[in-house]
């Protein structure tokens, strides 16, 4: 599967080039062995053809024709053959992004941008000194958030598989390896791949809560556990070359999970998950504590006589032979002049006990085993022991400082209007949602501050939040308050939602010395709710009840930004600048307060909802919006990319690191004519929200995006365990962002990352002339970063089979699709005009080649889902055959283009 596909590549891509081939050529390998000479074939003669229909620019009929009236075994057969091809890619892909660091890291004289050593060394140059850093350090907290997410849920098995691919294709890197070696290396890559063929993408029953538990822990407990203490020690060397200071660094990062806690708009979530999330979470963390405590022990065999230990460690080890006797006998006598060895072995034996919550004799806290490993490294420190496994014990102490007793930190969700139905449960009120808001915090005050009690109720919403509440009190007491994040609310419009809250907390009893010890945080996800999110806070500010409950959290108020529905309310212009300008204005009404805001954003996987470089986007925020904090949500296919190797792990979390330094720490200048170029935007929001909000509005909208999208077959994958919609489909509002975007991406046209825009930026050049919006476009970081972004989205499209997928509507198609292409062509020539650029992506090469070397293997796939789709449509979706082969179409499909919601 090599053949027409040199010219894809960069010049500097050999070895880029030489793995695809390498991978490629066993795909066809092991696709005629599984499925037979005339299958490869057939496979072939595909992909040459949707070859050369990309290099002649010819329509899709000819490919379309080809690929119609398959048998669904045969057509899921040829999608499943080259979403085969695409895992191939996007593997090689990863492993040369392995390939540039070693290169960095081997040239002494090469610094790799965005890295610690770029950030610090930039700082620097601004004026930095050790001692602001140093400060600034304290400050630094980094969380990411992850979410199950119901369009990417690949099997463990298929994840493990890719991983033998990635070591095999990684040790290719040594010079040295014989050839006897390499071709075991090529078998171990082959049976990977033969085996992942024999293995179903994903199982036919839909996944619970649990199994999307399991799924993110793969992340957690495998590449991220392993990869936290290098991420401080890059921190230390980088700060050891650049400012010449060696300080034990703080703690400066934590992970978070809404798997299990995230109830809305899903039943299946509650205090039963909760509890459940927060168990399974406990015992991965500690298995893998028991086992690096045994590694430990067979590690520090240091022995008496030859070396002397601190007394305080010998008295440890005395308390615990009383306190662990049957594991103290288990010791071996040979062993019992290993001092280290021996408490080490006791310690893990109190480490089990602690996966028995009834067990008295367990760590209480993380602080306790941190406590414990850090008296092992001082005595080896104080005795000649630094380089004799001190460096092993604090690598261990930093992932106890990081991931403590709980993992990751369990967030809790809820729609404000689960809470209303409650409190008119309570209150007996059926109108209570209705009420104005200033009418709710009234009534709401006594509640919340706990002056009043309500009656017990046993409606059914009553109940589960009152069993939500009392479970987070409940695991606050077992797994201490690490353990629990934030409490979300969904669709928060007042301060009447955040005092909703606390009132319904204190009915749970969930209170501590007469607080709730709860971060609430209410989530702004509309166009209208990200303008109205200023007044809302200040509203609450002023709340004597709410700012009591705030001096008990430190003065320190979350506030969650969301990208997705934002987006989808009023397209990704006004979204954008929703949020841009939320931000100001929320730190504004904060600072003039008193009080400490935190952003937190839920931000998606794709470019429409939220998807973004990490660097570029911190440093086009407003300034002080980052403030040496970055909480942000990681989902789907997001997490897979980022953290699901082990080396690009530790890579994106130094991405991460330094951006939120560099932004703390040197955000952009202030421009003088930021105040012009916000009025201008205020403008062109407006003009975009209009054509966006014309469009989905439509009469017949619904028909149409239900008729020229595969949404149909998304609502009916096993993909995740919360439904599609929040409540019957009866528009846009209803459907979830995810396969909102989901749809429009693998019909191609990716509509929601850019429809508006061409509309908007066409009047921003007629109303404010082309020289100062490409001046804006050059200069504003805010601007041109948006600009980029829809760029790569706009790379993606491919309106040919979008219209194609579009004549399954009927009658409608005409109209809607023409709507569709004259604004991606207005999107199109107003980037190019303000960019001064010929083609898309003309300065991300890289991008490019990339986008380009897959499109035509996206095509066949494509194009096999409309013909599947619309004999599943004619066969009354009951044909389940021809469903199963749409949903590998669907798979391949988000594959290719890397990108589902």
């Amino acid at each position: 599967m090599e053949t027409d596909r040199e010219p894809e590549f960069l010049p500097h891509d050999g070895p880029l080039r030489e793995d695809v081939g390498r991978l490629g050529a066993m795909v066809g390998r092991m696709l005629a062995e599984q499925g037979g000479e005339a299958f490869f074939e057939r496979v072939e003669q595909v992909r040459t053809a949707a070859i050369r229909r990309r290099a002649e620019g010819a329509s899709t009929d000819e490919l379309a024709h080809s690929l119609a009236g398959l048998e669904p075994d045969r057509a899921e057969a040829l999608a499943r053959a080259f979403a085969t091809y695409f895992h191939a890619v996007n593997t090689a892909e990863r492993v040369h992004r392995i390939r540039r660091r070693r290169d960095y890291q081997r040239e002494s004289d090469q610094v790799q941008p965005e890295s610690l050593l770029d950030a610090l060394g930039q700082l620097k140059a601004q004026g930095v000194d050790a001692a602001e850093l140093l400060g600034w350090l304290d400050r630094l907290w980094i969380e990411p958030v992850f979410t199950a997410h119901p369009t990417e849920a690949v099997r463990r098995s298929l994840l493990e598989k890719e991983q033998a691919i990635v070591r095999s294709l990684v040790d290719g890197f040594d010079p040295a390896r014989t050839p006897q070696e390499r071709a075991a290396d090529d078998e171990r890559i082959y049976m990977a791949l033969s085996a992942g063929w024999q293995t179903a993408e994903a199982s036919p029953i839909r996944p619970t809560v649990q199994d999307e538990h399991h799924h993110v822990g793969f992340y957690l407990a495998n590449p991220l556990y392993r990869v936290v203490p290098a991420l401080y020690e890059a921190l230390a060397e980088a700060l050891q070359t650049v400012y010449g200071v060696a300080v034990e660094l703080p703690r400066l990062l934590g992970f978070a999970t809404w798997v299990g806690g995230d109830m809305d708009g899903n039943p299946n979530v509650g205090a039963d998950t909760i509890a459940a999330s927060l168990a399974t979470q406990r015992a991965h963390v500690i298995e893998h504590y028991v086992a690096d405590v045994a590694d430990l022990a067979r590690l520090l065999s240091q022995t008496d006589g030859r070396v002397q230990v601190a007394p305080a460690l010998r008295q440890r080890l005395a308390d615990y032979r009383e306190r662990f006797p049957r594991a103290a006998e288990r010791i071996r006598p040979r062993h019992a002049d290993m001092p280290y060895r021996c408490l080490l072995t006791l310690i893990g034996a109190r480490l089990e006990a602690s996966l028995r919550d009834e067990d008295a004799d367990g760590y209480a806290s993380s602080a306790e085993l941190q406590a414990d490993l850090q008296l092992i490294a001082d005595s080896l420190i104080a005795h000649r022991g630094l380089h004799a496994g001190a460096y092993a014990v604090q690598r261990l102490v930093q992932r106890v400082r990081t991931f403590g007793l709980h993992l990751a930190r369990l967030d809790v969700r809820q729609d404000s209007r689960v809470h209303d139905d409650a409190l008119a449960a309570l209150f007996d009120d059926k109108g209570w949602a209705a009420r104005p808001a200033a009418e709710r915090t009234r009534q709401l005050r006594d509640y919340a501050s706990g002056d009043a009690r309500f009656a017990i109720s046993h409606a059914e919403v009553v109940t589960a939040l009152y069993d939500v509440f009392a479970t987070l009190g409940d695991t606050r007491r077992r797994y201490g308050s690490e353990a629990v994040g934030l409490y979300v609310i969904s669709m928060a419009r007042s301060a009447a939602d955040v005092l909703a809250v606390l009132a319904l907390a204190r009915y749970g009893g969930l209170v501590q010395d007469d607080n709730v010890p709860l971060n609430i945080a209410p989530l702004f996800e509309t166009v209208d709710d990200l303008k109205n999110a200023p007044a809302t806070l200040q509203a609450l500010l002023d709340d004597p009840v709410y700012r009591r409950h705030l001096a008990a959290r430190d003065d320190q108020q979350w506030v969650m930004l969301g990208y997705s529905d934002s987006g989808k309310d009023g397209g990704t212009l006004a979204s954008r600048w929703g949020l841009q300008r939320a931000q100001v204005e929320l730190l504004e009404v904060a600072r003039r307060a008193g009080i400490q805001l935190a952003f937190f954003h839920g931000r998606g996987g794709s470019a429409s909802r939220g998807g973004v470089r990490i660097a570029p986007a911190l440093m086009s925020s407003p300034r002080g919006s980052v403030a040496g904090v970055l909480r942000v949500t990681e989902q789907g296919e997001v997490i897979h990319r980022k953290y699901g190797i082990r080396a690009l792990a530790l890579r994106n979390l130094e991405q991460t690191v330094s951006a939120v330094l560099r932004a703390s720490l040197r955000p952009r200048a202030d421009d003088p004519r930021e105040e012009q170029w916000r009025a201008r935007m205020n403008v062109l929001s407006a003009a975009s929200r209009e054509t966006y909000r014309t469009f989905v509005e439509h009469a017949h909208f619904v028909e149409y995006f239900r008729s020229a999208t595969p949404i149909d077959v998304i609502e009916r994958m096993t993909l995740g365990s919360r439904p599609a919609s929040r409540r019957s489909m009866q528009g846009v509002q209803d459907l979830r962002a995810i396969p909102w975007v989901f749809a429009w991406t693998q019909c191609r046209s990716i509509l929601p990352g850019w429809y508006g825009l061409g509309s908007a930026l066409q009047r921003g050049m007629h109303e404010f002339g082309e020289q100062a919006m490409a001046e804006m476009a050059s200069d504003w970081p805010f601007f041109s970063n948006m600009l980029d972004d829809v760029e790569m989205v706009l790379a993606k499209c491919d309106l040919d089979i979008a219209e194609a997928f579009s004549r399954l509507s009927g009658a409608l198609h005409e109209e809607m699709f023409g709507l569709i292409r004259g604004e991606f062509e207005r999107t199109r020539r107003a980037l190019l005009q303000l960019n001064g650029h010929r083609a898309l992506l003309q300065d991300a090469p890289r991008l490019a080649a990339s986008i380009r070397l897959r499109n035509p293997y996206v095509d066949p796939m494509s194009l096999l889902q409309v013909d599947l789709l619309q004999r599943w449509r004619e066969s009354d979706r009951e044909d389940d055959a021809l469903l199963q082969a749409l949903v590998a179409c669907v798979n391949g499909v988000a594959q290719g283009l890397q990108n589902t919601g």
